[in-house]
């Protein structure tokens, strides 16, 4: 398996230099505000979005201060959704962490995350990089399209495969896109790298998405807990194959055990092993592994570089964590 630490080394120097200007980035003359904002720097998770833009970077050209600048746009967009994210759905822990409407409250939570939102638009627009604030706003806009679309459809539960790859190509690749896009754009590569460096994201993003699916039909010692889509009436993939694969009646019992008895834990096992019984893990695995062919098929028009074997670990990681 791809180790993080090892994919890290390349490019640990320009990993310490992007966290020190992530924090001043975030930086403000309010000390509630840098109490919070030290509280959401000290609890990054793995900087998995900030590595797919360095590394993007380092393949198309360079590391460069608009890079870092980059990376940090991404993070400070990412992390006011999240902190937003957790507040629509009173959730009280990220990762194991509290969450700040957990420590903060709503109210707080809410301003601190449109300060985040401030701070990386003005980031970009006081150094020009108008290119990397356009990847990055199409990126939020279509996350937010996404996860209104998945809300929508959750209520009819008429999800098909088309519909599926529509919803998470914008709730969850956009993102990942964008990183790579930022990359490449910030390196100075022409808008046809940039465009297949966002294309090379998007594939990452759909797998990185489906691996999400199949942690929710697995055993509880993943970091996420078993039957937690199906609560929250989620269609993920490897539910959408099994509903193809089964006769009218027992669809729509199943459809009725997530509408209706989605708190039942004993109706929620029942439809994990339902799944798990229909080959809908098999299928999403498999599904998932042509989603990272066909990004390596991307980076396999580079050239051989230290960058380009970063990705390529950084891609399998991706999909064989386990959490």
């Amino acid at each position: 398996m791809s180790n993080l630490e090892s994919i890290r080394k390349p490019i640990l120097g320009e990993l310490n230099i992007f966290e020190e200007k992530f924090k001043a980035s975030m930086q403000s003359s309010v000390p509630l505000l840098d109490r919070v904002t030290h509280y959401i720097v000290k609890r990054n998770g793995k900087q998995m979005r900030p590595m797919f833009v360095l590394l993007s970077a380092k393949l198309c050209g360079g590391i460069n201060e608009s890079t870092y600048r980059g990376a940090a746009l991404v993070e400070l967009l990412h992390t006011a959704s999240l902190v937003h994210d957790d507040v629509v759905d009173n959730a009280y822990q990220r990762r194991g962490f509290f969450s700040i409407n957990a420590l903060w409250k709503n109210k707080i939570a809410v301003l601190v995350g449109d300060f985040l939102l401030a701070k990386g638009l003005l980031l970009s627009v006081n150094h020009e990089d108008f290119q990397l604030l356009k990847i990055v706003s199409e990126a939020v806009r279509q996350m937010s399209v996404g996860e209104l679309l998945q809300m929508e459809k959750a209520r009819r539960m008429d999800v098909d495969e088309e519909l599926y790859y529509q919803v998470i190509k914008q709730k969850t690749a956009s993102l990942i896109a964008s990183c790579c896009a930022c990359g490449a754009a910030s390196a100075g590569a022409s808008q046809t790298v940039v465009e297949n460096m966002r294309l090379l994201g998007e594939k990452i993003g759909i797998a990185f998405q489906i691996k999400d699916d199949i942690f929710d039909f697995g055993s509880d010692d993943i970091g996420k807990p078993k039957g937690i889509d199906i609560k929250e009436k989620k269609i993920t993939l490897p539910l959408i194959y099994a509903l193809q694969q089964t006769n009218q009646a027992q669809k729509r019992q199943i459809i009725n055990w997530i509408k209706n008895d989605y708190d039942d834990q004993s109706k929620v096992d029942a439809v994990v092993q339902f799944v798990r019984d229909s080959g809908g893990i098999a299928y999403a695995n498999k599904v998932m592994l042509e989603w990272q062919k066909e990004a390596f098929g991307i980076l396999d028009q580079f050239d051989d570089c230290e960058a380009k074997d970063g990705l390529k670990q950084l891609i399998k990681f991706t999909i064989e964590r386990n959490k």
